[in-house]
């Protein structure tokens, strides 16, 4: 599989990057400082590009069977929430233009439904710092359940994401979290990598959100 990555150099991305390397895709890691992007591998190619430039991003993405966005405006961003919404939809944009069908996004836990109707971000105990991201996240989801050319998928992590081992063992849900027997939700990194590239092989939730934990 060819598979262009877009925000290859940040957190979700990088192990992204990793597990594709790991099964043999060809990659295309785009991002705006491909200098932040420091894996060397035959099969790798990194790409400068403005998400907001369509016209480049779309020239970039061309032939790939895949598209991974993993774009983040910024949690310290003033403009978060506009950035996010913006980028994401250039992106979307983009990649109809570019002539591929299967988009994989990667979004925010906040708009999992912890209780009928209650979404996370808005319970009062949701922290304040991750609100403005989380909301966009959110917002967007609603945008791209209304695009119907792509082969979409949201993927929304576990409440807890965080750097640790890749295991390869979790469970999937759709729109509420995914807890584990002491009452968490939480996914390192390298395993929500595994998922992201496993939904791209098994297409299991198109134009579907789906989310993963322990």
């Amino acid at each position: 599989m060819k598979l262009a990555i877009i925000g290859a150099s940040g957190f979700v991305g990088t192990a992204v990057l990793s597990e594709a390397l790991h099964r043999g895709y060809e990659v295309t890691a785009i991002a705006r400082n491909i200098d932040k992007i420091t894996k060397s591998d035959n099969k790798l190619k990194a790409v400068a590009v403005d998400i907001n430039n369509t016209t480049d991003l779309a020239k970039a993405l061309a032939g790939h069977d895949a598209i991974v966005n993993a774009f983040n405006a910024g949690w310290t961003n003033p403009n978060l929430y506009a950035d996010f919404i913006k980028g994401s939809e250039d992106i979307q944009k983009a990649t109809k233009d570019s002539g591929v069908k299967r988009l994989l996004v990667v979004g925010g836990a906040g708009s999992l439904e912890i209780a009928p109707g209650v979404q996370l971000v808005d319970t009062p105990e949701f922290p304040d710092q991750w609100k403005s991201g989380a909301t966009a996240a959110r917002d967007y989801l609603d945008i791209i359940k209304k695009e119907t050319d792509l082969d979409w998928t949201f993927l929304s992590p576990a409440i807890n994401l965080h750097p640790g081992k890749r295991t390869a063992v979790f469970r999937l849900n759709t729109d509420q979290p995914v807890f584990d027997a002491d009452g968490k939700s939480e996914i390192s990194v390298e395993d929500l990598a595994v998922a992201i590239i496993d939904e791209l092989e098994s297409n299991r939730y198109i134009k579907k959100r789906f989310t993963v934990g322990y």
